[in-house]
C-alpha cells in the first residue's frame, strides 16, 4: 500500500501525497517543478483537479487547457490526459471511486 500522507515521487520533477481515502473518494495533493508533466494516461475513475498554486496545461483527449491558481477542471472516466506545469504548481486531485490502483502501490 502507498504511504498515505507522505510525499512520494511520481513522475521526473513531480511528488505526490495521497490523503487518507473514504469509502468511495479520495485526495492527493502533487507538486510540479516548472517543466514536469504527468504523462498521458487513463482511468475509469472520474477526477476533479484544483489548481493550489502556478498553472498547469492539462491535455484532455487531445483538448489543451491552462488551470491556474484558483480554479477546478473536471475529467471524465475513461478520457486520456496529462499535464504539463508551466511554472512551480500544485493540484488537488480528487477521484471517485477510489484509485485502487494507487493505494496498492508501494
Amino acid at each position: 500500500m502507498c504511504p498515505i500522507g507522505e510525499w512520494e515521487p511520481a513522475e521526473p520533477g513531480v511528488k505526490r501525497k495521497i490523503f487518507e481515502p473514504g469509502s468511495s473518494i479520495m485526495m492527493m495533493e502533487v507538486q510540479f517543478e516548472e517543466g514536469a508533466e504527468g504523462y498521458v494516461h487513463s482511468h475509469p475513475h472520474e477526477q476533479l483537479s484544483y489548481c493550489l498554486k502556478g498553472a498547469i496545461e492539462f491535455t484532455i483527449d487531445g483538448e489543451k487547457t491552462v488551470v491556474r491558481a484558483g480554479e477546478t477542471i473536471f475529467i471524465p472516466g475513461g478520457a486520456k490526459h496529462g499535464v504539463k506545469a508551466l511554472e512551480p504548481s500544485a493540484l488537488l486531485d480528487a477521484f471517485t471511486p477510489l484509485r485502487t490502483d494507487l493505494l496498492k502501490r508501494g
